[in-house]
């Protein structure tokens, strides 16, 4: 029970080797917050559907999206807004033309396999 914290070292384990093991799967705090943090991105069904439309199709403009996910524009530029700042997105402008791209890795490889159930 080596990695059990002392705060809790005097609770009773049924099992305590696993719950070594269960301690060390969890990991940091911070990266456990890093990753809630990311799925609740993800848990609102129109910024998914920003993001699959983005990994999917690569670069598009407010207005495309809008048309694609059936949501208004300002509504997408206030989730683009959120998954910009999150460091999920970027966008990049093109004269007067702003054009998102999904950025984060881990959440293209999470969107992966969300685009898996759809083929």
């Amino acid at each position: 029970m080596h990695l059990v914290p002392a705060d809790r070292a005097d609770r009773r384990t049924i099992d305590g080797h696993r719950v070594c093991d269960a301690i060390a799967a969890i990991g940091e705090p911070g990266h456990v917050r890093a990753w809630a943090e990311r799925f609740s991105l993800l848990a609102d069904p129109k910024r998914l559907a920003l993001l699959l439309a983005l990994h999917r199709t690569g670069p598009l403009a407010v207005s495309d999206l809008a048309v694609a996910t059936g949501m208004n524009d300002p509504a997408v530029s206030q989730a683009l807004r959120l998954l910009r700042a999150a460091g999920t997105v970027q966008g990049e402008k093109e004269g007067r033309v702003v054009r998102y791209r999904l950025v984060d890795e881990d959440v293209r490889h999470l969107l992966e396999h969300c685009a898996a159930d759809t083929d």
